[in-house]
């Protein structure tokens, strides 16, 4: 099964595009890994219409259909878990800054990382392992789970708000503490447990323009 056809005007494939110019040097140390506003970035990193759209959504929650996917059912029940909060395709940095594609599937209890084209779960995090989520304070799709106790995640998604929603609500419904959204146009996440990035995010030309940088620890 193709779960990563276009759904809603979401396309995930990026446009072919002429690639962006080099970086230039990060400020305060470090390299400039990556600057974020290339192919992709009219599609799932920036766009303000789609963003501004997004807030007139209908929340679906399973945009994948979970229980009619036989891969990510039996995924669930071998964790003991049936409760679907949200399902999605995403897509999400590797420690060298690649994107992967990946399916976010989030219960009461954990999220779930799976690689839709070889059907295998990458990643579980705990829901009270979490700690907090990063977001910036532009139209962008960008979010980050901080989860000290392993490493971060960080990840791009046109419905950010409804995954950072559903995290929190999870959170407070099976536990005493609601996790902090910290809301910045830059922010740090560790990549692995000795790679810490920083994330910035400016306004330019008409769209969001995003710089990912290594930081020395």
């Amino acid at each position: 099964m193709d779960r990563f056809r276009p759904l809603r005007r979401i396309q995930v494939e990026p446009e072919r595009a002429d690639p962006p110019p080099p970086a230039p040097p990060a400020a305060g140390g470090g390299e400039a890994e990556e600057m974020v506003p290339g192919p992709a970035a009219g599609l799932l990193m920036g766009a303000k219409v789609r963003r501004r759209a997004a807030v007139y959504r209908d929340c679906k929650g399973d945009y994948i259909g979970v229980p009619n996917d036989p891969c990510l059912a039996k995924i669930l029940s071998k964790q003991g878990d049936n409760k679907v909060l949200f399902a999605d395709k995403v897509l999400k940095f590797t420690q060298s800054g690649k994107m992967k594609r990946r399916i976010l599937v989030i219960t009461d209890f954990a999220l779930y990382l799976v690689d839709p084209d070889a059907d295998i779960l990458k990643r579980r995090i705990a829901l009270a392992a979490v700690d907090r989520l990063c977001i910036s304070n532009l139209s962008d799709n960008f979010f980050a789970i901080i989860v000290p106790t392993e490493y971060d995640c960080l990840m791009v998604s046109t419905r950010k708000k409804e995954i950072v929603d559903i995290i929190v609500r999870a959170i407070k419904s099976t536990s005493e503490y609601e996790p902090e959204v910290a809301s910045s146009n830059r922010f740090e996440y560790h990549a692995a447990a000795e790679v810490i990035k920083e994330v910035e995010f400016e306004e330019a030309d008409g769209g969001i323009k995003t710089r990912i940088t290594h930081k020395e620890k």
